[in-house]
């Protein structure tokens, strides 16, 4: 994939411990965005030699949650237009097409979605019935900005920004391994614990109940999980595990706080 020339877009990607797969999300747009700004947190493998060699800029920023990372890296683009993708994240060649030709001369909307989807680690694309989710990666960042949250990590338009919907893919392989799964699921649950804490929300026991067959069956069904036969059923456990366990922790939590009393 070869372009005449690069478009006035700043690339961002937050980073910690991805030297597994930053060189795939680099090298799906350096070829074609202004310029790629990565910002790290503090990793202890390869990953900042990695981007740098790639030709990315890497900036540190102390860990603060996934909305405030985001925000502090919009920071450290230099063009207006920007684009987001997560370090497990790859843009195909279909939606780089696209993306470049909006700015032939100027993108005629202030945000656009890109939809998301799944490839797991046996998979070089994602199947053509693959689950994903839509989301809003490339924008005007005069008129959205990433909230501040630090769980939820989801560009907020201001009153007024026009949307639109591009139609290539991207590939999101956010499983290199079912270790890598586990140990995400756990420190993920952690900050959901702590962000339903801040909230002061109250979960009903009665979701330990239901949290795992209902989850299931969203991943299973719904999300299209029985097309890969095994993997997918297995696909599905681990979602719903990752569900459970975060009701898990908040009814361990609610029983230690209520034997301080």
């Amino acid at each position: 994939m070869s372009f005449e020339k690069k478009i006035p877009v700043s690339a961002f990607i937050i980073t910690k411990n991805e030297e597994d797969r930053i060189l795939s999300a680099i090298n799906s747009i350096k070829s074609w965005v202004d310029e790629v700004i990565v910002v790290d947190s503090g990793s202890s493998d390869q990953t900042v030699a990695i981007a740098e060699k790639a030709g990315a800029q890497v900036t540190f920023n102390q860990w603060e949650g996934y909305g405030k990372q985001k925000r502090f890296a919009e920071d450290q683009c230099r063009n207006t237009w920007v684009l987001n993708i997560d370090a497990d994240e790859a843009i195909t060649p279909s939606l780089a097409d696209e993306i470049v030709s909006l700015f032939d001369p100027a993108p005629p909307k202030d945000i656009y979605k890109v939809h998301i989807v799944n490839v797991f680690p046996h998979e070089k694309t994602a199947k053509k019935w693959a689950y994903g989710y839509w989301q809003y990666r490339l924008y005007n960042k005069e008129k959205g900005r990433f909230s501040a949250s630090s769980v939820h990590d989801t560009v907020r338009p201001f009153e007024g920004a026009t949307i639109a919907k591009l139609n290539g893919k991207v590939d999101h392989r956010s499983q290199p391994s079912i270790q890598f799964s586990v140990e995400k699921f756990n420190r993920y649950s952690e900050m959901q614990l702590q962000h339903m804490i801040s909230k002061g929300r109250h979960i009903s026991s009665l979701r330990l109940l239901t949290e795992f067959p209902i989850a299931f069956l969203k991943s299973f069904i719904v999300r299209r999980g029985f097309i890969y036969g095994w993997w997918g059923f297995i696909d599905a456990h681990n979602y719903a595990y990752s569900r459970f366990i975060r009701i898990a922790k908040y009814y361990q939590y609610q029983l230690i706080k209520n034997a301080k009393k």
